[in-house]
């Protein structure tokens, strides 16, 4: 168990950006910027012990701060996903938010939490070695109520598990949806498409969406459609489905209803890699899954010189559901003053037998 520093780079204004760099028991290495808490660097070993780097990013700031950066590796608040209108109501009064996703709002806003940065601390636990991130978010900040404070603790465990410990509270009422969205190519971060991965998905429904991946407050059986995912199956077969949900997200991005969500830990996800053999076992306390197949990264180059392309990354985002705010039928991400948002997932990896 080993954590070490050192400097990143800066921001365009002269910020200074620290990496954290935490080696595990297991072999894995992790690095973390303060910058958007982001998961810059994973290597995971496959059967042969031979180290690759599974998470797509960049190797500079001037990456992290490019229009190309889709959000590679951050956390997002303070609500992932889309708003529709950018616009929501909370105890009779109206809230506007950054429209910066066409008509509506998308991870928080135009400064969100993965452009923030964050205060950081080591830790050595029993699982492994940690860093905790943390932020105070000003009321009204991109538009949301109250002063929030943040936190989320990451830990390398010697399992080669990657877990993250969201808290949130506010001392007003207000909307708290945190989650990660890194890119995972199981073969390497430079190895191309994701569309030879398997991927399972403990979801018997999805939220119906319109042509703007808004969901419309419904759900729509998995069952007979291209987004049934509940064995392993292959990316490729249905992501360029005439499906109109696939049609919708021009491939897969939609939010998966958890089976059986009680606020434990449970596994909502599995991804293999035939070609490395790699694995990974996504398990979160939250009702909702985003998978995303990187429609929308375009052709640039990024850390190691590697050119990413769309698809060439997958994002399983665990979340409260999209839209949630404007359907009173999905779990509510609304929290009272006081009350905490208290919430874990892991990304768990290792070797398909």
């Amino acid at each position: 168990m080993q954590i070490s520093v050192g400097e990143f780079g800066k921001t365009a204004d002269g910020r200074q950006v620290q990496a954290w760099r935490l080696e595990g028991d297991g072999g894995a290495v992790c690095t973390l910027l303060d910058y958007g808490g982001t998961v810059q660097q994973l290597l995971i070993p496959d059967a042969a012990g031979q180290m690759a780097d599974v998470v797509l990013g960049y190797d500079s700031m001037e990456g992290y701060e490019s229009a190309d950066n889709g959000y590679h590796g951050a956390l997002i608040g303070r609500h992932g996903n889309r708003i529709e209108n950018a616009v929501f109501e909370l105890g009779g009064k109206e809230y506007k938010l950054a429209a910066n996703d066409g008509r509506n709002h998308l991870h928080g806003g135009t400064v969100g939490f993965d452009k923030k940065i964050w205060t950081a601390r080591p830790l050595e636990t029993e699982e492994g070695p940690s860093v905790a991130f943390s932020l105070i978010s000003p009321d009204m900040e991109e538009g949301y109520p109250g002063n929030l404070q943040v936190t989320v603790t990451y830990t390398l465990t010697s399992d080669n598990e990657l877990k993250l410990e969201y808290e949130a509270v506010s001392d007003q009422e207000t909307v708290i949806n945190l989650t990660n969205h890194s890119y995972f190519n199981l073969s390497g971060h430079q190895a191309g498409s994701i569309v030879d991965h398997l991927i399972m998905i403990e979801a018997d429904e999805f939220t119906t969406i319109n042509e703007e991946c808004i969901p419309n407050g419904t759900f729509t059986s998995v069952a007979g459609t291209p987004l049934d995912l509940r064995q392993p199956t292959r990316i490729g077969d249905g992501i360029n489905s005439d499906f109109a949900a696939i049609k919708a997200g021009q491939g897969y991005d939609h939010n998966f209803v958890i089976r059986d969500v009680d606020g434990t830990l449970k596994r909502c996800a599995q991804v293999i890699d035939p070609a490395s053999g790699r694995t990974m076992t996504v398990s979160t306390t939250l009702p909702g899954i985003q998978f995303y197949s990187g429609n929308f990264v375009k052709e640039h180059v990024a850390k190691d010189g590697a050119v990413y392309r769309s698809r060439g990354g997958l994002c399983l985002e665990t979340q409260f559901f999209p839209n949630s705010l404007k359907h009173k039928n999905f779990p509510s991400p609304i929290f009272k003053a006081g009350e905490k948002f208290h919430h874990i997932t892991v990304y768990a990896f290792g070797m398909s037998k």
